[in-house]
């Protein structure tokens, strides 16, 4: 792309993007050059159309994937380009929304335990959990993030690069000081396995963590989909479900709007363990496989479906 790689660029470092971030929408606008086999400053908005059509219908691309795309494009062509929205327009994409997977307390304690034998890795897993923290804060963390005094984790330059403050567990802490007497890091907390090369990170990288956290799941036999933004879930719904208001869920989360806080109501148990099925409600007798008994009666009932 030459020169108009370097003005897209320049307007993303002109909106503090994520080096992350620029390199996907960089690589939106390559592919759908490479396709069409010329200057994506050349190609058409209906042409634009059909290439996302493709992606959606022969390429059988997810609806995720697709926005993203979506995001990238609309931004070339209307911020770096100056393409007027009117005459050239990339439709926003609607996109289903299905709620995320949270662990329950055995299966976090299967997770901890097939990674007993690395301290490292049971560490990260442990510390995205009683933290709630996103994969890039994770690893991101230094060791004077680690207030042991306050008990409190400095979360530094996270989404949209800002700031913020979560929980540091006793747990947690002797878990880190355990983690420290062991691997001895002097600045990020988890730093790369081997001598960081020219242009990578010092610190562990996504990839690594994410690979670990499958991995992990598979050996603790957890099947739900997700990855370690998993364990993010599942600290807000269980604060959630111990009482802790939506308020500090969102601070502790640094959730800019009250709104994605809320979709955790769904999630949790406390919202519907006070409203009883209509179906319970009715005083009837059924038979089971143990015989006849009240549905009404919680003491005939175990507590599987076996």
């Amino acid at each position: 792309m030459g020169k108009l790689r370097d003005m897209m660029v320049r307007e993303m470092r002109l909106r503090s993007f994520e080096p992350i971030t620029q390199k996907a929408y960089l690589r939106s606008v390559e592919n759908l050059a490479r396709y069409y086999g010329r200057s994506p400053d050349k190609i058409s908005c209906d042409e634009v159309h059909d290439y996302l059509l493709y992606l959606l219908e022969d390429q059988k691309k997810n609806w995720g994937t697709v926005n993203g795309i979506c995001t990238s494009l609309r931004f070339f062509y209307n911020k770096t380009l100056k393409q007027d929205q009117s005459t050239f327009s990339i439709p926003k994409r609607r996109t289903p929304k299905p709620l995320p997977e949270v662990l329950n307390e055995q299966e976090l304690k299967r997770l901890f335990s097939v990674t007993r034998n690395n301290l490292r890795d049971q560490t990260l897993i442990m510390t995205g959990y009683s933290a709630g923290l996103r994969i890039s804060d994770v690893i991101a963390i230094r060791v004077a993030n680690i207030d042991s005094v306050r008990m409190m984790i400095h979360v530094q330059r996270s989404k949209g690069l800002k700031d913020r403050y979560t929980l540091l567990s006793k747990r947690l802490l002797l878990q880190l000081r355990d983690y420290w007497q062991k691997y001895k890091p002097t600045d990020y907390l988890f730093p790369r396995c081997y001598k960081s090369q020219k242009g990578k990170s010092p610190h562990i990288s996504r990839t690594q963590v994410s690979k670990m956290f499958r991995q992990a799941k598979a050996r603790a036999r957890i099947t739900k989909k997700g990855g370690f933004h998993m364990l993010r879930h599942t600290f807000a719904t269980h604060l959630l479900e111990t009482g802790t208001d939506l308020r500090t869920i969102q601070i502790l989360m640094g959730h800019a709007a009250i709104k994605s806080t809320t979709v955790y109501l769904q999630l949790t148990r406390k919202t519907f363990d006070s409203t009883p099925s209509s179906l319970d409600l009715l005083k009837i007798r059924t038979k089971t496989a143990k015989g006849i008994c009240d549905v009404n009666d919680s003491s005939s009932m175990g507590n599987t479906i076996q």
